[in-house]
């Protein structure tokens, strides 16, 4: 206000649209900070989300959420088993270099439960699953976008108005095999899905 001789009224609308073009964060009760680029993905490459990061030179680590062994008849049936068929679920905050990026909700067959004993905040989930005979080589999904809920503001440390883009992928192995349901709500500021290339036809 001092510096530009601005209302208060225009620099909070100023905050307010550097922030919405993610540039800017806006913590409650600690201040505004300056946010470092958005992360691109390409959208043809499987990547865990360990190796995604280290082949950035990010830092990759993650925050345990939720684990067990239950039932969960959506995703049972996306892994192609019956619906009353327990899974494996695993619920984790991502994160880069520090940041939160992601708060990630992974579904797997019950035969997998030995991936509980690994450090799920330290170690990679793809490799612990590869070890247990299952090549991850192909995903297909989707991304949705909507407003975080009040429990993913607070994990995320966002405001009660941040976007998130919620990308649904399903895994499967080289058998063919679908092995991994995952559904991953990133924030909208922070990340970036690169769609790629397409040839232009007239009408």
């Amino acid at each position: 206000m001092q510096r530009f001789d601005a209302s208060r009224g225009t620099v909070t609308k100023a905050f307010s649209v550097v922030a919405a073009n993610g540039l800017l964060e806006r913590r409650r009760g600690s201040g505004s900070f300056v946010l470092p680029p958005p992360l691109h993905r390409q959208e043809s490459i499987l990547r865990s989300f360990t190796e995604d990061m280290k082949a950035r030179g990010l830092t990759p680590s993650s925050k345990v959420i939720a684990t067990g062994v239950g039932p969960d008849p959506d995703a049972a049936v996306l892994l192609g088993l019956p619906s009353d068929e327990w899974v494996v679920t695993i619920e984790r905050v991502r994160y880069a270099d520090n940041i939160a990026l992601a708060l990630e909700k992974t579904s797997l067959p019950r035969e997998l439960s030995a991936v509980l004993d690994i450090d799920l905040e330290k170690e990679s989930l793809h490799r612990e699953v590869a070890r247990l005979g299952h090549r991850m080589v192909r995903a297909t999904g989707y991304v949705t976008a909507r407003l975080a809920t009040d429990v993913e503001t607070k994990i995320l440390g966002l405001t009660s108005s941040a976007a998130l883009l919620v990308e649904n992928r399903l895994i499967v192995d080289d058998a063919g095999r679908p092995i991994e349901r995952t559904k991953t709500a990133y924030v909208g500021s922070r990340w970036i899905v690169d769609t790629g290339s397409f040839v232009v036809k007239s009408a």
